[in-house]
């Protein structure tokens, strides 16, 4: 059993970091908005093996839902998280809540994203990027890990992340967990809640899409594409929103005579909740 505290301070989390720095133990942070599943705690126990203390952080971030977004919906069940985390080697939760994250309100000093964090999820849900990496950088700079696992499912906020950390040299290293699905594909989510059965169902269609395009790889990028779309179109419960090959290197769409490995990422719509899902493809 973890003996994990909780600190709602930045003061109090920088103290503990302290601590363990001033013990000769190295860092890992795991950064959350919490409404934590088995896709989380596989991150928590991929970053007990690359550092010593771990601290997970549970934070609804304001900055990053827009307007008309799920940020009152989302779900905050901080007790349950701890009492989860509790099974795990986690030695800080720090959550804080709004206030103490923007004391001033609404930060005013953000980190710009780039062109990217237009496409895709940008396209869908514009400032999302920036508010993210704003958060995420004043979470790496309050605690200062080692090294931080973020979820291969997120992908564009994981290259944007990279990039970040990339440009700015921040001292930390960016590792990335596999995506957790459940048994019939589907990749865990704290939304994947919301959904019915018949609405779950549905949403298998954003793997099994995936899929079609990493058969047709072979064929090149536009039949990877075409297949993709096929069997998400074919779906009456879900309605989609994009199903793309990208260069992991850009993230930025594959020309049709690409070749090499690409990233099939697809986002849908299944009901009132949005989805999305991704996975590696080889292309020829």
């Amino acid at each position: 059993m973890s003996s994990a505290s909780i600190e709602h301070t930045i003061d109090g989390v920088r103290a503990h970091v302290a601590r363990a720095r001033a013990e000769g133990r190295t860092v890992a942070l795991v950064p959350t908005m919490g409404a934590l599943h088995a896709g989380h705690v596989s991150l928590v126990q991929r970053a007990s093996e690359l550092a010593d203390t771990v601290i997970v952080s549970i934070f609804v971030n304001p900055l990053q839902f827009g307007q008309g977004e799920d940020f009152d919906r989302y779900p905050r069940t901080l007790d349950a998280d701890v009492a989860a985390l509790a099974k795990h080697p986690v030695s800080l939760v720090f959550a804080p809540d709004a206030a103490e994250m923007y004391p001033g309100g609404a930060s005013q000093t953000r980190i710009t994203a780039g062109p990217v964090a237009s496409l895709f999820e940008g396209a869908v849900r514009p400032g999302h990027f920036d508010g993210m990496l704003t958060v995420v950088a004043k979470l790496l700079n309050i605690v200062q890990p080692d090294v931080a696992v973020f979820g291969q499912k997120d992908a564009q906020q994981l290259f944007l992340v990279r990039r970040m950390v990339a440009e700015l040299n921040l001292p930390v290293r960016i590792d990335a967990a596999p995506i957790v699905r459940e048994p019939g594909g589907l990749a865990l989510s704290s939304r994947n809640r919301y959904l019915s059965a018949e609405e779950k169902r549905a949403a298998l269609v954003l793997s099994t899409a995936l899929a079609a395009a990493a058969d047709a790889g072979a064929q090149g990028a536009d039949a990877a594409r075409a297949a993709a779309h096929e069997v998400a179109r074919a779906e009456p419960g879900a309605v989609l929103d994009y199903a793309e090959l990208v260069d992991p290197a850009t993230f930025k769409p594959v020309a049709g005579d690409f070749a090499g490995e690409a990233l099939a990422i697809i986002a849908a719509r299944v009901g009132a909740t949005r989805l999305i899902d991704n996975r590696a493809t080889r292309i020829r």
